[in-house]
């Protein structure tokens, strides 16, 4: 009779161990994953979202701009986190208003301040809410708009498994700035869902509309994203693909096909 070999305890250990160190590291980068798509979660991350976008006006004019957007949160208490969130875009833009010709440099921040429990309600959802602000740190007239804002902004959503659906909003009420600018009234809507896979990749959809009470006009894209989560030795970094389609915008703004590309590093606690 032909003997049995088994494999030596010390091989199994190894492999069990490497399997199982596998398979929690890709809990973890999943965990990860999904926590970029939570606007308020607790995890510092720096995404930086390129944007293009063109069809403006009759000149059909373009526009190139990064977004530069810190989230960093701040614990207040056992209960309360204060998340912030930056929106500081640098633009490069060609005939964006009709023959104007080139500009580039910074536009205007949006600095929003989101209060949220620490701990999900009794139904899985988080929240939060606080105050939205515009500050006028436009280089040229025609990257901003040069007046100081602020309202009120909010985020719901709830996760399941995979899945994340929510909206975001905010309104904002130009208060003060160059008198000869016109008043800013903005309402911003963004709804989104996304799945995240057990290995970190991550689908979703969102609009990110803006309504301009003073001019009565929409602007409708709709974007749709594939994220992956990676780790360079220790240090976790998605990269971000999407194409957008401009579904309602003004006579003068963008039109047909848009892109972005967003390359976001997070520093977990």
């Amino acid at each position: 009779m032909k003997a049995i070999q088994t494999i030596p305890t010390g091989i199994a250990f190894a492999v069990v161990s490497v399997f199982c160190d596998f398979a929690a590291a890709q809990d973890d980068s999943q965990e990860l994953a999904k926590k970029l798509s939570n606007p308020i979660a607790s995890l510092i991350s720096v995404p930086l979202q390129f944007n293009y976008d063109s069809g403006f006006g009759p000149n059909d004019g373009e526009r190139a701009y990064l977004n530069i957007q810190p989230v960093i949160p701040v614990s207040l208490n056992d209960d309360w986190n204060m998340i912030s969130r930056t929106i500081l875009p640098v633009i490069w833009q060609n005939d964006i208003a009709g023959p104007s010709g080139e500009q580039s440099g910074l536009g205007d921040i949006t600095q929003s301040l989101f209060f949220s429990p620490k701990n999900p309600g009794p139904s899985g959802i988080v929240w939060g809410v606080g105050p939205a602000f515009l500050i006028p740190t436009a280089t040229d007239d025609l990257l901003g708009g040069g007046k100081w804002g602020a309202g009120p902004t909010a985020v719901v959503l709830k996760q399941i498994d995979g899945w994340t659906v929510g909206a975001l909003a905010n309104h904002i009420w130009s208060f003060a700035g160059d008198g000869d600018r016109a008043d800013i009234s903005s309402t911003f809507l963004q709804p989104f869902v996304s799945y995240t896979t057990a290995d970190a990749w991550t689908f979703g959809i969102n609009t990110e509309s803006s309504y301009n009470w003073e001019t009565e006009e929409w602007s409708v894209p709709i974007n749709f994203t594939v994220a992956k989560l990676v780790k360079f030795d220790k240090q976790p970094v998605s990269f971000t693909a999407g194409v957008r389609y401009w579904a309602e915008s003004p006579d003068s703004g963008p039109d047909g096909l848009g892109f972005r590309g967003v390359v976001t590093f997070l520093f977990p606690k």
